[in-house]
């Protein structure tokens, strides 16, 4: 199922809308240089997490799931499974998963927790994401795996 028209505030619906990581970036990276960018940086932080073995869910937030033309940088939630264990990683996959590094390392802000820390679900802790500063909500992007 394609991704949703943005509504006319700039925004996706509210909802997590699944997409692959093709999809996302025929929506989302493309338009100026800083979009591309930043969809390239997307597809790499998505191949290191799931490098991992133990991605159970990404979604991707914040500006740039919108029709701002310049969005400031990636912003990522990873879901983790519970055997995941970010202390054996190492290099560049190291980085991704420490909140400080992954912004000056790769222009993202990821934020990440276990299944099990989700004290109210897994859904809830995606769902959570689609309150933007403002205090308002609109919606998210869960990339899912590619049909063979």
């Amino acid at each position: 199922m394609p991704l949703p028209l943005l509504t006319d505030s700039g925004n996706l619906p509210l909802g997590v809308h699944p997409a692959s990581i093709h999809e996302m970036q025929l929506k989302f990276g493309v338009g100026s240089a800083r979009r591309k960018a930043l969809a390239l940086r997307l597809e790499r932080i998505h191949e290191l997490a799931k490098a991992s073995g133990h991605l159970a869910r990404f979604v991707v937030f914040g500006s740039f799931v919108t029709g701002k033309v310049e969005p400031n940088d990636v912003d990522v939630f990873l879901l983790m499974e519970d055997s995941f264990d970010a202390s054996q990683l190492t290099g560049e996959a190291r980085r991704l998963f420490d909140h400080a590094a992954a912004q000056s390392h790769f222009g993202a802000s990821v934020f990440w927790l276990r299944r099990l820390a989700a004290l109210d679900g897994e859904q809830a802790a995606v769902e959570y994401w689609q309150v933007d500063r403002g205090g308002g909500q609109k919606g998210i992007v869960e990339i899912i795996s590619e049909k063979s």
